[in-house]
């Protein structure tokens, strides 16, 4: 069987419009910044929470950044072996591996608890894809079925864990996404629509929009980088442990990622 065949299959028994999972983020803005995020939630999930995570990426992975070891000091070689990284280079290939997670189930011990994809819309873009430029409706509906995959996969493999143990967390998905619309303006509100990011809005309980901050107050504090992260969506609230926000459904938060000449990370709320 091809792989377009295979394709064929997933896109006729994959749900056209499933709920969200409980904890479903997608991470917006610029993909050198973005993934550094994402391996390191990858890495402290693993080593702190000591769950399993599934990263898929196109880019291949060689070592992690030295500051992640900084950020996350009890890191080990035991932690690291709980992240599995997974190349797909095509959308097709990422629908392929996504589905295969129903059956890799069956023989693993303990299944991923973290699914995580870095830059979503290099597969919307790439082979097998479709171009961002124009908006055409096959590309709305590549990232719906997409997305709707993953989060099918997720609440699978929430029951699967809520099976094997009556106190596990669900399972949570990350994927990152870099618009070629500019989406934001500088407080955080959406004043472009984006076609493709209003489909994925549909699938994911949490945005968070990351932004670089260029103010001479950030130039003047002496530090490599600041950016402004802007969390808003419907499963906000169940994120945050706040009375705040658990006083006030779906309100926004705001935060700050501060990173230091020697690539130490330091997130703090605004």
């Amino acid at each position: 069987m091809s792989q377009t065949d295979v394709t064929k299959d997933l896109q006729a028994t994959a749900p056209s419009a499933p709920s969200p999972p409980t904890c479903s983020t997608l991470v917006l803005g610029d993909h050198s910044i973005s993934r550094s995020v994402l391996l390191l939630a990858a890495v402290t999930a693993a080593s702190e929470m000591g769950i399993k995570v599934m990263f898929f990426t196109q880019t291949q992975i060689q070592s992690l950044p030295v500051s992640l070891q900084k950020c996350v000091p009890n890191l080990s070689p035991e932690s690291l072996k709980k992240i599995k990284f997974s190349y797909p280079r095509t959308v097709e290939e990422l629908l392929q591996q996504v589905a295969s997670l129903h059956e890799s189930t069956n023989t693993s011990p303990s299944p991923p608890s973290l699914i995580i994809v870095d830059r979503l819309e290099a597969y919307l873009c790439g082979p097998g894809g479709v171009s961002h430029s124009g908006f055409h409706p096959g590309e709305q509906s590549c990232a719906a079925h997409l997305s709707a995959l993953l989060c099918d996969s997720s609440a699978f493999l929430t029951q699967l864990l809520k099976q094997r143990s009556s106190s596990s967390a669900p399972c949570r998905l990350i994927v990152s996404f870099q618009s070629e619309v500019d989406t934001v303006n500088a407080s955080g509100d959406a004043f472009t629509t984006d076609p493709i990011l209003d489909v994925l809005d549909r699938y994911f309980q949490v945005r968070c929009t990351l932004d670089r901050d260029r103010s001479y107050e950030a130039a003047a504090a002496g530090l490599q980088e600041v950016w402004n992260i802007y969390l808003s969506g419907s499963g906000i609230t169940r994120a945050s442990s706040t009375k705040e926000c658990e006083d006030r459904p779906g309100v926004a938060q705001e935060w700050q990622l501060l990173i230091f000449p020697d690539g130490l990370m330091e997130f703090k709320m605004v």
